[in-house]
C-alpha cells in the first residue's frame, strides 16, 4: 500500500514512520511532505496513493486547503495536537482523527478502519462518513475567583485570552482581567473556532475584539484591544492568511 505523510514537524513525521514500519510493514511510505504548496502538485502527479496521514496544521496553512484543490479518492487519517478540527476533517475523506502523540494501539485501529475502504465502493463509504453528523461541545463560560467569591464569565463577554508569566488570563468587554486555570494550548482545543482565533503563542482573540486591526511590519497584523496595553497583540506572519480567512467566514 502506497502511503504519504503530510507533516511539518520532522520529529512527529519520523515517530509516525517508525510506528507504521512496526505495525504495518506492508505499507510503503512514498513521501513525507511539509507544506500545502508541495502537497498539491505531488498529489496531482501521484494518483496511486492509497492512504494519507495528514497533520491539520502544516508549515504554510491548514491541510484542508490541499483537498479543496485536489480530489483524492483514498482515505485520510488526520493527526493533530488538538481536537477542535474534527468536524472539518470529517468533511473531507477523513476516516479517523488521531491526537498527537500518536499511540500504537490507536494507529492500529485507524489502519484497520482504512482497510474497509480498499474496494470498489470506497467513494460511497467516504461520502457517507463526510455526511454523518459530528458534534463538538465547546466551553461557553469560565469560572473565576473574585476575592472569596466565584463568578461565571460567559464566552460572549470575553475579548481575549492571554498568558502572562506562568499564568493565563481572560480580558472582558467590561475591561476586567481574571486569572483562569488553563494554558493557552488547552484553551485552543476548548474554544469554538468560529468565535476565537489564536493569533500567536501568547494570545487568543475573540471575533468581537477584531474591530481595530492595523497593517504591521514584516507582513504581520496588529490588533488594538481596549483595556490591554500590550504591543504584542500581533498576528504572526504564518497565521495572517488563516486569520483573514477566519474573519471572512
Amino acid at each position: 500500500m502506497n502511503v504519504i505523510i503530510l507533516e511539518d514537524e520532522s520529529r512527529a513525521a519520523n515517530h509516525l514512520e517508525r510506528l507504521l514500519l512496526k505495525v504495518a510493514p506492508e505499507m510503503r511510505i512514498v513521501a513525507k511532505i511539509e507544506s500545502v504548496r508541495d502537497a498539491i502538485p505531488f498529489l496531482y502527479t501521484h494518483p496511486g496513493i492509497e492512504l494519507i496521514f495528514s497533520d491539520v496544521q502544516l508549515a504554510d496553512g491548514l491541510s484542508f486547503g490541499i483537498f479543496e484543490k485536489v480530489t483524492v479518492k483514498c482515505p485520510i487519517i488526520f493527526t493533530t495536537a488538538y481536537d477542535h478540527y474534527a468536524i472539518d476533517a470529517f468533511k473531507t475523506n477523513g476516516i479517523d482523527y488521531l491526537l498527537k502523540p500518536v499511540e500504537e494501539e490507536r494507529l492500529k485501529k485507524a489502519i484497520e478502519k482504512s482497510k474497509q475502504f480498499s474496494n470498489s465502493n470506497t467513494s460511497d463509504k467516504l461520502l457517507a462518513i463526510s455526511n454523518s453528523t459530528v458534534t463538538k461541545t465547546y466551553k461557553s463560560r469560565f469560572m473565576v475567583k473574585v476575592g472569596d467569591k466565584i463568578k461565571s464569565i460567559p464566552i460572549e463577554e470575553i475579548l481575549a485570552f492571554y498568558s502572562l508569566g506562568k499564568a493565563t488570563y481572560i480580558h472582558t468587554a467590561s475591561n476586567r482581567d481574571y486569572c483562569i486555570e488553563y494554558s493557552i494550548d488547552q484553551l485552543e482545543a476548548l474554544l469554538d473556532v468560529n468565535l476565537c482565533f489564536r493569533i500567536n503563542r501568547k494570545y487568543i482573540v475573540s471575533i468581537q475584539a477584531c474591530s481595530n486591526i492595523l497593517v504591521w511590519t514584516n507582513s504581520r497584523l496588529r490588533l488594538k484591544i481596549e483595556g490591554i496595553n500590550d504591543d504584542e497583540i500581533i498576528v504572526s506572519r504564518e497565521r495572517v492568511q488563516d486569520f483573514k480567512n477566519w474573519l471572512d467566514r
